[in-house]
């Protein structure tokens, strides 16, 4: 079991990868189903000491939630934007950088409100404080800064501290 592990240190990584490399060439042929394997295989390897140890998900619940959650803000963003953006002439954008101080300290949880800050349009992940107590993010258009932050813990870091922590 050791030594599977050691092998395949992170299985649904590499069922994945395989999985994404056989649909991105658009076969399985031997060929194909070879090179997926060694990268599903590889990859995982090389990368393992990147690989934060002992992160749990607490909440699978909120995870679902969550996913939900941020795949809304895309579209509802996107359309704020779209608007936004056929509006410019008449009301153009309050866009700033705003501080927002962060109580998430595990590094999974950050890098995963990194990824949906960055995801989400409208807003840009800009600079993690070294101590890890606030983050800048660009915001194309905020109209109350203290709205905006209450609204981001609430619907972001909150569940990833519940999630994470």
């Amino acid at each position: 079991m050791r030594l599977l592990h050691t092998l395949i240190p992170a299985p649904l990584v590499s069922v994945s990868l395989l999985i994404g490399w056989l649909l991105l060439a658009r076969s399985t042929s031997a060929g194909q189903f070879v090179v997926g394997l060694v990268l599903a295989l590889g990859i995982p390897l090389v990368l393992s000491n990147l690989r934060v140890k002992g992160t749990r998900v607490r909440r699978p619940d909120v995870v679902a939630r969550f996913v939900v959650r941020v795949a809304f803000d895309v579209v509802v963003s996107n359309l704020a934007i779209a608007k936004g953006v056929i509006c410019w002439r008449w009301r153009k954008p309050s866009s700033r950088f705003v501080v927002i101080p962060l109580d998430l300290r595990d590094p999974v949880g950050l890098a995963a409100l990194a990824l949906v800050t960055t995801i989400v349009p409208g807003t840009v992940w800009s600079e993690l404080a070294a101590d890890r107590s606030a983050v800048l993010i660009h915001v194309w258009d905020v109209q109350e800064e203290s709205d905006f932050v209450v609204r981001f813990k609430a619907r972001y870091e909150q569940p990833l501290r519940e999630i994470f922590e």
